[in-house]
């Protein structure tokens, strides 16, 4: 990395147990039949954080650390109207859960007669089909603060389990972003070649395919329920984030991420 890394933070993460100390109950449905403890499961779910250190903003050479939080909804059955994923956590399937990101501030300092860009943050859903040796996904998430639009992912992962406790994926992965997303961290407009002294062409990127590569994951269950988190990425740009005067100019096609985080898994009576 070309320059120290700004800030580092951890998020805690704290929570209650939520499985009624009755789960392990004998019980019957109206119609007398005994359930078992996982029928008495509705929902399991994670939540955890951790820190991503990933560059400072799009097409950035220069790197720093960010909150990262980890979330994922694994198994929801509402009595009548739906039932997806599993209570297992090897049991695959249909999965859900919100999706986040983050980009960092820019401003003059890092690119002189550039418009400074406020951090923009990115939310979304995210959903996954997962086999026993392989999953797909696909992220959709809006983005606001410094850049406004759309932006998303879609990936396949191949799926190895060493032991009980360890899960490994690794797999390629493609980013995405409209118009106006694209323009703000790409784009050079008039002024900003004037001001420039003509260092930067004006420039107007396009939506479309912003980046190629490959990311991996590996997760550890060192307690029951907890698990250690580390996921990195290795993404070339490509279109017109790549052919951006930006880009060439300051910045660098190859964009590296890495996190580490902690998490915990939760399962819940809710009706």
């Amino acid at each position: 990395m070309s320059r120290a890394i700004l800030r580092f933070a951890i998020l805690a993460v704290s929570a209650v147990a939520s499985v009624p100390a009755s789960a392990t109950d004998t019980q019957a449905d109206p119609a007398g039949v005994p359930l078992t403890p996982d029928e008495r499961i509705d929902a399991v779910f994670e939540l955890g954080a951790g820190a991503m250190v990933s560059p400072e903003y799009e097409g950035s050479d220069d790197y720093e650390a960010s909150p990262w939080p980890i979330l994922g909804l694994d198994y929801l059955s509402i009595p009548g109207l739906v039932t997806f994923g599993s209570i297992n956590p090897q049991g695959g399937g249909l999965s859900i859960g919100p999706s986040f990101g983050y980009g960092g501030e820019r401003d003059d300092d890092d690119l002189d007669g550039l418009d400074d860009i406020d951090a923009t943050y990115e939310a979304g859903i995210k959903l996954g089909y997962e086999w026993n040796n392989a999953e797909v996904y696909g992220e959709a998430r809006y983005a606001f603060g410094g850049a406004d639009g759309f932006v998303g992912a879609v990936g396949a992962n191949a799926i190895a389990r060493p032991n009980q406790a360890l899960l490994l994926k690794a797999g390629p992965r493609a980013t995405f972003a409209s118009d106006d997303y694209m323009n703000t961290y790409f784009g050079v407009d008039a002024d900003e070649f004037v001001r420039s002294g003509g260092k930067f062409d004006a420039f107007e990127a396009d939506g479309g395919v912003k980046s190629v590569g490959l990311e991996a994951s590996a997760r550890y269950e060192f307690a029951p329920t907890w698990f250690l988190n580390a996921e990195g990425s290795y993404m070339r740009l490509v279109g017109d984030a790549k052919d951006s005067p930006i880009v060439q100019e300051e910045g660098s096609e190859d964009q590296l991420t890495f996190g580490l985080g902690l998490s915990k898994r939760f399962s819940v009576d809710l009706f």
